[in-house]
């Protein structure tokens, strides 16, 4: 597909593609500003003290996130690849090894749920949420409602949830939840479109502030899709505007910059780029965007893995915390963390053990990185391997 050309930022103005502004100033209206006193509301709910805390809570140094908030369909994709059959007892018995491993809680600080596993009990009756609390693990909630195509697009994709969600956080919130995962995605191959960005960049705040009303974090997640092979530099280029778009309207909507969290993907070439970057090089471009866009009133970025092998993900969290940052860099990983451990368990009530070993060193090696301090000497082939897939959905 062609891909859509972009204009500069424009300081003046909200929306840079296309060069078209989103909210004309009326003529005049420069002058009478300048001259006239503004005072601008400071927001203030229920909630604030204990987002805050919250935010630092996950953002804890050395700990990151576990995100096992995968769909029903998508579990399943994962239990099929080791011979099992998608119910929910198989689902149950997998997270239940995930949740119940002794001595997560010294590297993870939350960890992202799917809402049926959010009111699932371990097979001996306690409540995982009750599970992970006991660990000093952050319980937190998927609440998108998944990707459809975005009418007017070029051929993009808008995240749909938005209705009932007040509804829908309160009720986790009372479960035990504290904090929330939205995901929408922006394709470079298709653009993207300035439809597409600002959909995604309006959704992720209005989702934002629907979950600080609501008592939960919400981790802010526009993910620029590996898809393509275009070059680390338009990759730079594509998210930076992204990023502006979604702070604008995170402010636009009064969300609290100290009570939310990012989950950006690494600024990386292309999945099939013909040069594959160091993790020196997508640690300076990765760190270069976030200086650029991210308030240091955030408290902190978890990156996505994003289709990168275990090793990988590792790698270039550890290089991006190699001087200090404005911000807690760490990490929010899926498959990066449990591709290994799914492997180890073959869903065999012998291999728990082992498979939890597993996700201990997956998730100790992460904490290093997150401190600045991991080596990749001794790690498994298995773990060097990668697991992009082109088009990848939850």
């Amino acid at each position: 597909m062609a891909c859509v050309s972009f204009a500069k930022l424009n300081a003046a103005s909200s929306t840079w593609i296309g060069g078209q502004q989103s909210f004309p100033q009326r003529p005049g209206s420069s002058t009478r500003l300048a001259t006239r006193r503004v005072s601008i509301p400071i927001r203030a709910g229920a909630y604030t003290d204990e987002l805050i805390k919250t935010a630092k809570t996950i953002a804890s140094p050395g700990r990151g996130i576990l995100a096992i908030d995968e769909s029903n369909a998508t579990c399943g994709k994962r239990l099929s690849s080791i011979g099992l059959d998608n119910t929910e007892p198989n689902r149950q018995a997998y997270r239940q090894l995930l949740l119940t491993t002794p001595g997560l809680g010294e590297y993870i600080s939350g960890s992202i749920l799917f809402e049926e596993t959010l009111y699932q009990s371990t097979t001996d009756g306690k409540k995982f949420v009750d599970i992970l609390r006991d660990q000093k693990v952050v319980p937190g909630i998927k609440v998108d409602k998944g990707l459809v195509p975005l009418p007017g697009s070029n051929n993009e994709s808008w995240c749909q949830g938005l209705d009932g969600l007040s509804s829908r956080s309160a009720e986790y919130y009372k479960q035990g939840a504290r904090f929330a995962k939205w995901r929408t995605v922006v394709s470079i191959p298709c653009g993207p479109s300035a439809l597409a960005v600002k959909e995604a960049a309006w959704g992720l705040a209005r989702y934002a502030a629907i979950s600080q009303d609501n008592g939960l974090v919400p981790i802010v997640e526009p993910e620029i899709l590996l898809d393509g092979d275009h070059p680390i530099e338009r990759t730079l280029e594509v998210a930076e505007k992204v990023w502006a778009e979604v702070f604008y309207y995170l402010a636009e909507n009064n969300v609290i910059f100290e009570g939310i969290l990012l989950k950006p993907s690494m600024v990386t070439p292309g999945a099939e780029h013909k040069e594959k970057a160091s993790p020196e090089i997508i640690a300076k471009y990765t760190l270069t965007m976030l200086k650029r866009r991210v308030p240091p009133a955030v408290p902190g970025i978890m990156f996505l893995s994003g289709g990168q092998s275990e090793v990988e993900a590792t790698l270039n969290l550890h290089a991006m915390n190699q001087s200090p940052n404005p911000w807690h860099v760490s990490f929010s990983y899926a498959r990066a963390l449990q591709n290994t451990v799914l492997k180890t368990w073959q869903g065999r009530p012998e291999n728990v053990e082992a498979a939890q070993k597993a996700l201990l060193v997956r998730a100790k090696a992460n904490s290093l990185a997150q401190l600045g301090k991991y080596s990749a000497e001794g790690e498994s082939d298995e773990a060097k391997k990668g697991m992009f897939v082109k088009g990848y959905t939850y």
